[in-house]
């Protein structure tokens, strides 16, 4: 192995480690995830936005065009489908093929009303949580004489 070789090595392993020493370490103050805003924040008035925008938009939306790609898909089946004994194979694999998509359609709106549901739930149940701890703390300290 010539010097060279053996200098570019070491000079690649010294990046490698100092590399994995910033990996080690923590996150500067005021977190690590990107543009400085938190993660896991969210305010009322952004679910209440999120919560609209399926109820207006999305389940809307999937269900016009679910409806759309039903006709569609019944033409071509019935277009491709047995004619005085015969017909494409095509026929009875996209039946079939849209029979798993209608299914697909049908969580995927079960889906979009329960995330509509927790997201205008959310602020009502942890204002009950907070409600039921002030309850039971206060029965505490009345049994405690407090």
């Amino acid at each position: 192995m010539a010097w060279d070789e053996w200098e570019q090595i070491k000079a690649g392993t010294a990046v490698h480690q100092s590399a994995s020493t910033r990996l080690n370490q923590l996150a500067p103050a005021g977190g690590g995830g990107g543009a400085g805003k938190p993660d896991l924040a969210s305010s009322p008035a952004a679910k209440k936005a999120a919560a609209k925008a399926i109820d207006d938009d999305l389940e809307p939306g999937v269900t016009r065009d679910g409806k759309h790609a039903a006709e569609t898909t019944g033409a071509v089946v019935r277009a491709f489908g047995a004619k005085d004994g015969h017909g494409w194979d095509t026929s009875g694999a996209l039946k079939r093929a849209h029979e798993t998509w209608e299914k697909q359609v049908k969580m995927l709106l079960g889906r979009l009303s329960s995330e509509k549901q927790a997201l205008s739930a959310t602020g009502i149940s942890v204002q009950n949580n907070e409600l039921g701890l002030a309850a039971r703390l206060a029965r505490q300290s009345q049994i405690q004489g407090i």
